[in-house]
């Protein structure tokens, strides 16, 4: 993957082009980078076009400036397709990575071929009634982080991965995560239920892992049954299920897109 940097953007982003075919953009979740998605770049390579993004605050996405925002995500990403000539690509989002990819297909909807979203949630329908237990869980994380990035990182891995590899490599990106990127987290409530919800002119598959908490397997069990699209529960995975199941992950993404 060739690494790049967005004129008049903090965005760091990566690309390998080799396979001259559609296009698949990967989003991280909150508190690591792309390099989550390692295992599915290894796995895509000269079948797919591949684009990764480090969120605002994460990665190499660092050098802010006043005025950016966590809610011009979208439009970086929409000018990254028109510096590389990307017209129409397939999107994957773990965890915060999901909220995005909706993001930007809610703006940008005739450049979406698909959206893959595990771990995630309809940002178009959001409940924050159901979202309380989880709320609270990443309110207590928080507090942990602002006294140590060490002491959040051990205890977030827990959290964000099941299988002990998995866990490890969270662990290494989580610690280089910066205190002073949570508050760019904040607005992340400013692209929650803004657009109305309406019928998907793309396909859709939502998933997490089986080891997800309650709470997620509930919204993603639910928000199958509403948009009647495809779902996954992968077995042995936790939330960040590309990272502790990337084979079985791989294999579903490559059916769901052929």
């Amino acid at each position: 993957m060739k690494e790049f940097y967005l004129e008049q953007s903090p965005i760091a982003y990566y690309i390998d082009d080799s396979a001259k075919k559609e296009w698949i953009v990967f989003i991280h979740a909150a508190f690591v980078d792309h390099r989550m998605f390692e295992k599915q770049f290894e796995f895509f390579k000269g079948k797919y076009n591949l684009l990764a993004v480090d969120i605002l605050g994460h990665g190499k996405s660092i050098k802010i400036k006043k005025g950016d925002s966590i809610e011009n995500m979208s439009d970086w990403i929409n000018q990254i397709f028109e510096k590389h000539n990307i017209t129409k690509a397939h999107f994957v989002g773990v965890s915060l990575g999901a909220v995005f990819i909706q993001d930007f297909a809610n703006k940008y909807e005739s450049k979406v071929l698909s959206l893959t979203c595990f771990g995630g949630y309809d940002i178009n329908d959001f409940d924050a009634e159901k979202q309380k237990g989880n709320s609270k869980q990443q309110m207590k994380m928080i507090f942990k982080a602002m006294f140590s990035v060490k002491w959040f990182a051990k205890a977030n891995k827990k959290i964000s991965a099941f299988t002990p590899n998995a866990q490890e490599e969270f662990y290494k990106m989580n610690i280089q995560f910066k205190k002073k990127s949570f508050m760019y987290l904040a607005k992340l409530q400013n692209i929650i239920n803004k657009f109305p919800k309406k019928k998907r002119e793309y396909k859709l598959l939502v998933g997490c892992g089986e080891h997800d908490i309650p709470a997620e397997i509930e919204i993603v069990n639910e928000w199958a049954e509403k948009e009647k699209c495809e779902k996954v529960i992968l077995q042995g995975a936790g939330h960040c299920a590309n990272m502790d199941k990337p084979n079985e992950f791989n294999d579903c993404l490559a059916n769901f897109l052929k």
